[in-house]
């Protein structure tokens, strides 16, 4: 099964770039400022991108490519299969010394996901999952938390998320989470440490497309802000946001995004 072989790839090429940032991790490695309010880059995300290409790419040469640290090349939409590549998710804390960045890696498939790794190494998590095969955290199945018993969903997000102003249907009553990486703040939910996650901006599709298989295949429910499936090969590649958790708790939140419906 190509979804298989490809998944022990990018585990495979995961423990590599762990390496590698482990490696640069409280060096003080060289940072640069991308620029256009693009954020920081380190001389770890460039040295893992290289050798994500170079041991990727030799392996599925057909495949297409799409990284945060590459150009973007238009001619990943024709391939049959595309690698999404996030080298280092969470760049901002990496380079203050916190453990909470990941790699995160996927290969997709018309638009969908169908292999992603998201791997933690300084933290020792590593969470798996290909189509059809679940999700698992260091191999243990995953499956996201069913809420309620009358407690407030417990919601990883950014401050600016729970601005009324994201909210027609009224605010929802939740408490409100962070963590650094988007793809771990994913893959949190898929482990059902939390109920959900929300982005109400733009969000690049090498932060989420890895973490977007681990929620669908730890059964919950994934699309954008506005309620629309997300798809991974558009031209921008970028998303209107995100909301994932269970599928009733999911819906309930999008309807409250939407002008309607209540959480609880």
């Amino acid at each position: 099964m190509p979804e298989t072989e490809d998944l022990a790839l990018l585990i495979a090429a995961a423990q590599e770039a762990g390496q590698i940032a482990t490696r640069h991790f409280g060096a003080g490695p060289q940072v640069w400022d991308k620029g256009g309010g693009q954020g920081p880059v380190t001389e770890a995300d460039l040295e893992i991108d290289r050798m994500l290409q170079d041991r990727l790419r030799s392996a599925r040469p057909d495949y297409g490519w799409l990284s945060e640290e590459t150009a973007a090349d238009p001619a990943r939409l024709r391939a049959e299969r595309m690698f999404i590549i996030d080298p280092i998710d969470g760049t901002r804390a990496f380079i203050d010394g916190q453990k909470g960045f990941a790699h995160a890696l996927a290969v997709v498939e018309a638009g969908v996901p169908v292999a992603a790794v998201v791997f933690l190494p300084l933290m020792g998590l590593s969470y798996t999952a290909r189509r059809g095969g679940g999700a698992f955290c260091n191999g243990a199945p995953m499956q996201v938390r069913q809420s309620g018993g009358g407690t407030p969903p417990a919601v990883l997000a950014a401050r600016p998320v729970m601005e009324p102003r994201h909210w027609p249907g009224g605010l929802p009553e939740v408490t409100r989470h962070f963590r650094p990486s988007l793809a771990w703040r994913l893959a949190l939910v898929a482990e059902g440490q939390f109920d959900a996650m929300l982005a109400m901006r733009a969000t690049w599709h090498w932060d989420i497309a890895a973490g977007a298989l681990l929620v669908t295949e730890a059964g919950g429910a994934i699309t954008d802000a506005g309620g629309a499936a997300l798809r991974f090969d558009t031209e921008c590649p970028s998303s209107e946001g995100v909301v994932a958790a269970a599928p009733e708790l999911q819906a309930t939140l999008l309807a409250r995004r939407l002008g309607g419906g209540a959480v609880g």
